[in-house]
């Protein structure tokens, strides 16, 4: 299966810049660069693929960057260099910047690299204007079909999409697959299993084994209170993210609360969304709030996996489905919230994008209060207000979403 990145990503093949892949770990960038291999060489576009986890090839460009000219084959044409896990070696900044400026029309890097390479200061101030960064999210709702091998429901999907009149007599099987995309999440490994048990396992190996990596590039030394900082954050999800609070419920410093939540949105696990504001002199300016990148990864933290329909916290499950799904179109720093000092609120506002917008989430529509959001709608009229709702789940779903 492809992803929806890979139309991107293959568009700057052609580009100067090197492409940089980021995301959390098994999130399948490395499965992403091979398939992006493939197409170079079905292009007749020489390439060669480095995995850095080769010790022989890491301690070559150890010695000197340069080295990396050996392994190219004899040509004219420029030659794609795949290098995955750039961030095994000593100064991946250096050996990116160097080989850039020196050599750029003749190789073109393609790299993927995780949280440890992102933490380094020098990756943003060597590399300004040498590399473009591309984020592989977890599974959006159509390749999580595709990878479950549900072809049919995705070309369902698809038509509804496409022709505002049709019907599907497929809803209720829709449903059902949104309601277990909700509950595990989209991490491929996960969605290719197909036993429920197996799921909450493979979700619990990332969780442990690979936050743990996470945890020892970052140099945490208080494993402990870091992951259960994880945990506060996926049990308030969508919540004001109050940093005295955290503090004081971990008894650890705010500096070292600041710097975890620096550490979990370099490793792509969360985001701070922050404040919308313009003219009301009572909204709030300062607090974020945060949000989990994906579903399965919160509710591991929170051990539950109870039908989403049965859940205390279903309203939180969909508002998270909500970000997810508008991070797969815009850039995280272009999605805001609008909270006054007295509980006036909207969930996501996008004033920036092409045509401004402001989304409520519910997860039951009959629940809507058009009166609440008054203050809003006569402050920003040029903000239209949307409401997105999990139920009723009908035809009309995937058209508003």
């Amino acid at each position: 299966m492809i992803r929806n990145l890979f139309a991107k990503l293959q568009q700057h093949i052609k580009k100067k810049e090197f492409s940089i892949i980021t995301g959390a770990r098994q999130m399948g960038k490395s499965t992403l660069m091979r398939q992006l291999d493939e197409y170079c060489q079905k292009m007749n576009t020489p390439t060669v693929f480095l995995n850095l986890e080769n010790r022989a090839v890491l301690n070559d460009l150890n010695q000197s960057p340069l080295n990396l000219l050996s392994y190219l084959p004899e040509t004219e044409n420029r030659i794609v260099v795949f290098v995955d896990e750039v961030q095994y070696l000593s100064d991946p900044s250096n050996f990116l910047k160097l080989l850039y400026d020196e050599y750029a029309h003749k190789i073109k890097i393609v790299a993927t690299g995780s949280s440890a390479f992102y933490l380094d200061k020098s990756f943003n101030d060597s590399l300004a204007g040498r590399k473009r960064i591309f984020w592989l999210l977890p599974c959006a709702f159509d390749e999580y079909l595709a990878l479950r091998k549900k072809e049919n429901l995705l070309k369902e999907v698809i038509e509804i999409r496409k022709n505002k009149h049709y019907k599907t007599l497929e809803i209720e099987l829709l449903r059902q697959e949104w309601e277990a995309f909700m509950l595990f999440g989209g991490y491929p490994a996960v969605i290719t299993e197909t036993v429920r048990e197996e799921k909450i396992a493979r979700l619990a190996e990332i969780r442990d084994s690979f936050l743990k990596r996470d945890i020892l590039e970052a140099g945490v030394q208080n494993e402990a209170a870091f992951y259960s900082l994880f945990r506060l954050l996926a049990s308030q999800s969508g919540n004001l993210l109050n940093t005295n609070e955290l503090s004081a419920t971990l008894r650890i410093k705010n500096e070292t609360v600041s710097h975890y939540l620096e550490i979990l949105q370099k490793c792509f696990h969360i985001t701070l969304v922050k404040p919308f504001f313009q003219n009301l002199r009572k909204e709030l300016t300062k607090m974020p709030k945060g949000y989990l990148h994906d579903n399965g990864m919160r509710n591991s933290l929170l051990n539950n996996f109870q039908p989403v329909s049965e859940r205390i916290d279903k309203g939180m499950i969909w508002e998270n489905t909500v970000f997810e799904h508008l991070c797969q179109k815009y850039n995280t720093d272009e999605i805001h919230f609008w909270r006054t000092s007295d509980d006036n609120e909207v969930d996501f506002v996008l004033p920036n994008i092409e045509t401004p917008q402001a989304i409520e989430c519910k997860y039951d529509a009959t629940r809507i209060s058009l009166s609440k959001y008054k203050k809003f709608i006569e402050n920003y009229p040029n903000i239209p207000l949307s409401f997105s709702s999990f139920l009723p789940f009908d035809n009309d779903f995937f058209r508003k979403l």
